[in-house]
Formats: C-alpha cells, sequence, structure tokens
C-alpha cells in the first residue's frame, strides 16, 4: 500500500475516506462508516499499533488541521492508511461491513476465480494471517476452496491482516445461500483423445516406492537383492513387506531379510 498518488492539502484532509477508497490499488476496501470510526470501543488496541494513532484517526476521519512538516505529513498519511486497513478488518465481519462487501462480491469486484472449471465464481479477499505485515492479501474461491495471487501488483501489495483470515468464512455463514455447489469437474488428462491409462500412474507409484524401500534398506544395511545395474535380479531366500497401495502389506519378492 505504498503507491498512492499525491493529492492536494484540501483533497484528503476534506474527504480522506473518498479519496483513499477512489485511489487505484484500493478497490478491495469497502468505505467504513463514520459512526464506526468515531467509536472508540471499535479501536481498542490498535493505538499501540499505529504510529502517530491519534493524527491519523483525525485524517480519516476528516478533522486533521495540524501544520507540519511534508516528511511529516506523509508519516502521518501512512499511519492512516494502515489504521483504516486495521479497522477494515474488524468493520468487514459487522452486519453493516458484510453487506457492503456483498453488493463488492455480487459484482465480481474483488475478481474471478482462474480455474477453468470454476466458470469465473467470483472471488473474496482474504488473509493468511490476522498480524500485520506477515502476508499480503489473497483470493478465495467458495466453488473450489482454494486461494489466488491477485492479479495486479498493485492489489497483491495489500496487506492480508486487512481483510483478516476470518471474513470470507463468516460471509457464507450469515449468508448460506451463497454457498455455491462444489466444483465436480476435473481435468482428464489424454493423448490423442484417449485417457492416460490409470495403470501408467500406479506404475510409476510402484517403482517409486520400490526405489524409496530399496534405499530404507540400505541405511538398516539389509542387503536387498538387486543388483544396482538392472535392479530386479537376486536371490530368492526371503521377502520383505511394505505398505503397499491399500494400507496392507505387501511383498517386494527376492530381497532376502537379515
Amino acid at each position: 500500500m505504498e503507491d498512492y498518488v499525491s493529492e492536494s492539502d484540501s483533497d484528503y484532509t476534506s474527504y480522506w475516506r473518498d479519496w483513499f477508497i477512489s485511489s487505484r490499488g484500493n478497490e478491495y476496501f469497502c468505505e467504513i462508516d463514520e459512526d464506526y470510526l468515531t467509536d472508540r470501543f471499535n479501536l481498542t488496541g490498535l493505538n499501540t499499533e499505529v504510529q502517530y494513532y491519534q493524527y491519523a484517526l483525525d485524517l480519516v476521519t476528516d478533522v486533521f488541521d495540524l501544520d507540519c512538516e511534508d516528511d511529516m505529513r506523509e508519516t502521518i498519511e501512512k499511519s492512516a492508511r494502515h489504521l483504516y486497513g486495521l479497522v477494515h478488518a474488524r468493520y468487514i465481519v459487522t452486519t453493516r461491513g458484510l453487506s457492503k462487501m456483498l453488493e463488492k462480491y455480487k459484482k465480481a469486484d474483488f475478481g474471478k476465480c482462474p480455474r477453468v472449471a470454476c466458470h469465473s465464481h467470483p472471488l473474496l479477499p482474504m488473509g493468511l494471517s490476522d498480524v500485520p505485515s506477515v502476508k499480503p492479501v489473497k483470493l478465495y474461491c467458495a466453488k473450489c476452496e482454494d486461494a489466488y495471487n491477485p492479479k495486479s501488483s498493485r492489489h497483491a501489495a495489500i496487506d492480508g491482516a486487512y481483510f483478516g483470515s476470518s471474513f470470507h468464512n463468516i460471509i457464507f455463514q450469515v449468508y448460506p445461500a451463497l454457498v455455491p455447489a462444489k466444483s465436480v469437474e476435473r481435468y482428464v488428462p489424454r493423448v490423442y483423445g484417449f485417457k492416460v491409462h490409470a495403470a501408467a500412474s500406479l506404475v510409476r507409484w510402484q517403482s517409486g516406492r520400490r526405489e524409496e524401500m530399496r534405499r530404507r534398506l540400505r541405511r538398516l544395511e539389509v542387503d536387498t537383492g538387486f543388483r544396482d545395474g538392472d535392479g530386479e535380479e537376486g536371490d530368492d531366500d526371503g521377502d520383505v513387506e511394505f505398505e503397499g497401495v491399500d494400507g496392507r502389506p505387501a511383498v517386494v519378492e527376492g530381497a532376502p531379510v537379515r
């Protein structure tokens, strides 16, 4: 959230929230009601997380009138953006905030799922952490239940804590009718129109497990009975068990146990 177009003093002191919401890169945010911002209960604990907290709050609520140097003003403005983001994470899980975000979700303001089988299902912003400056915002698709990176670099720079790790789940609990049917479509690998045979995948899986078992036996200094060159020949004086496909013991024949 560092790239912002600088505005005149009158623009961002008289209409700071309007400016913030309309700025490029802030399309994911909704406007927080002034009543919510002026209720100190809703801001509990934020004074220890935001530098120049009172000045930042005055700027957000359009009562800032401090005459200061440009560097100081820029620092206060940065703190105001951070404060707005932290309050935003709390606001969007309220009844009013959920309603505003719902409208943006219906209009697909947050983007559409890039997964082909989801057929452009709208996305919701989400955070992977509630702690600021840990993870950037991600986009959640309720149809495939997966998270994606935003397309725009401006959106990708937004702190995920400004949306929180619970909002995208709470909105579907409050509005259960929005929960989409889960996608059952899956991509099926084909070669010249024919499905790739499942046995080929099974053979690759078995070969990998066999090599893994051979490495484990070598670490235990157990003779596998395989020659390093062709890997299948050995003495037939014992079997070694390992876990098979269905979880039951399978056997690798020709590997002596000592």
